[in-house]
């Protein structure tokens, strides 16, 4: 019998066939958004156990265990790892038609040759037999990411991480380029007084910098951004729930940040005024220095209050918002425009009924100066599955120019991933071997259809970023 996963897996046409295993397979994974641990790395961690590898910190396993009925201690609670994986494993069978199960079935044969499928009956034969692999020198941290052909990844970093991990990683000889991406948005969480004041004194202590007034703030942060810069940074990422988008002059955020530094809260308006004067400023930054920047927006977090209380953030309670994100958008590219600012920019929406206004609107400030220089990102995070990326390669095909796509990302914390980079490449060749094999396409045109599928894979990101 032939297993689930095959190699020709999601590949329905002989020509999807060809432009997966001759085109896309080959190549090397550039993972520009991910959330591995760069201490892992540095450490070459080993993995006690197949739960610690693949159920830690994973809230997409963790919102389908809660809603199949487990309770929490085996899911983020005391139990044993044993237990806990075992819990999975009764889930991982009522997943089917959710992206889960095609992942956990890529990742046990990609990682360990398993291809049974996980139930109940064969959670005993897997937990073994995948940690008698992990208690092997060949499943550690850089070994699996040697297993899927990485090339580069950018894990995702605060201005006030020191990047000590990421200095050994390079000084050791690691291979595979692991290079820091700037997150500021603790930078821009000024709602909160009390705990933006304690993230200020760190950013001022790391910066070496007294932050007394806005324009200190900015110099706090430049010194940390041209310190990442030294440590190989290329790319910045923004993540906000809404797009702030309020017009505010300088003088009013120096105001308004003094006010806050001094302990106050400020109102939801005045809040939304001092985060589009840091967006724009920290914007203008990336484009001073050459750097590609990306806007994650449109989630609503932390919706469960008691789950959040004693759980606290990132542990799957957060949900796609309903965020009206086109003027705002439109008021943010075109202020860096006019400026002669803007940067090659990435726009990832979570809502897909925004699939189409956030794919037209990357059109509206391509410049000629850079191919794609502003892109609609991948399918984000409730939209990586297979109707997502359709829809998501779709929209960007009917609004743009799907040759020039950037490609895949993990957007993970975990080592077993990179299978979604897969699962991404057969997707878009099967896509594309329909369209030839109906005539949507033309036949003559395959040296160029297998040109485009190389670059969304791999050879765009890598032109694009400068890696």
């Amino acid at each position: 019998m032939t297993p689930f996963i095959h190699d020709n897996f999601l590949l329905s046409n002989d020509t999807a066939r060809h432009l997966y295993h001759d085109v896309a397979a080959p190549l090397p994974i550039i993972d520009f958004h991910c959330h591995l641990s760069p201490q892992m790395i540095a450490e070459d961690h080993r993995f006690a156990t197949i739960t610690e590898l693949w159920l830690g910190g994973d809230h997409y396993k963790w919102r389908a265990m809660r809603a199949n009925g487990v309770d929490e201690r085996y899911i983020t609670g005391d139990a044993t790892d044993r237990e806990k994986f075992e819990k999975w494993a009764e889930t991982l069978p009522y997943t089917l038609r959710n992206p889960l199960y095609h992942w956990s079935h890529l990742e046990l044969a990609t990682a360990f040759g398993i291809t049974d499928l996980l139930g109940p009956d064969t959670a005993a034969d897997i937990y073994a037999r995948c940690n008698a692999l992990l208690a092997t020198p060949a499943y550690s941290a850089r070994r699996f990411m040697r297993r899927y052909h990485v090339e580069t990844v950018c894990t995702t970093d605060d201005p006030t991480d020191t990047l000590e991990h990421h200095q050994r990683i390079a000084e050791s000889g690691f291979e595979v380029k692991v290079l820091p991406a700037w997150r500021p948005d603790k930078a821009m969480a000024v709602a909160d007084a009390a705990a933006y004041n304690t993230y200020l004194d760190r950013l001022a202590e790391v910066s070496d910098t007294h932050i007394a007034t806005y324009a200190d703030l900015l110099a706090a942060l430049d010194r940390r951004h041209a310190f990442f810069d030294e440590q190989g940074c290329r790319l910045a990422d923004h993540g906000v729930s809404r797009l702030p988008d309020a017009a505010c002059t300088a003088a009013e955020a120096a105001t308004l940040f003094s006010r806050v530094r001094s302990g106050q809260t400020l109102g939801a308006d005045d809040a939304e005024r001092l985060q589009t004067a840091l967006l724009l400023d920290l914007a203008r930054m990336n484009a001073r220095r050459g750097w590609a920047q990306q806007f994650h927006f449109g989630p609503l977090r932390n919706t469960n209050s008691r789950r959040f209380a004693a759980l606290g953030p990132d542990t799957g309670f957060d949900t796609i918002g309903d965020f009206r994100s086109a003027e705002a958008l439109a008021h943010l590219l075109d202020a860096l425009d006019s400026d002669g600012q803007l940067t090659r920019t990435i726009l990832y929406n979570i809502n897909p009924a925004e699939n189409e206004v956030v794919a037209a609107m990357t059109g509206n400030f391509q410049d000629g100066s850079v191919p794609g220089k502003v892109q609609f990102g991948a399918a984000w995070w409730f939209n990586d599955q297979l109707d997502g990326m359709r829809n998501h390669i779709d929209a960007l095909s009917r609004q743009g120019l799907l040759s020039r796509f950037v490609g895949m990302l993990t957007d993970s914390r975990s080592f077993l991933s990179y299978p979604r980079h897969e699962y991404f490449r057969r997707l878009l060749c099967d896509m594309l071997g329909r369209d030839v094999e109906a005539g949507l396409i033309p036949s003559q045109a395959l040296p160029q259809v297998e040109r485009m599928v190389a670059d969304i894979c791999h050879d765009n990101a890598q032109r694009y970023f400068g890696f």
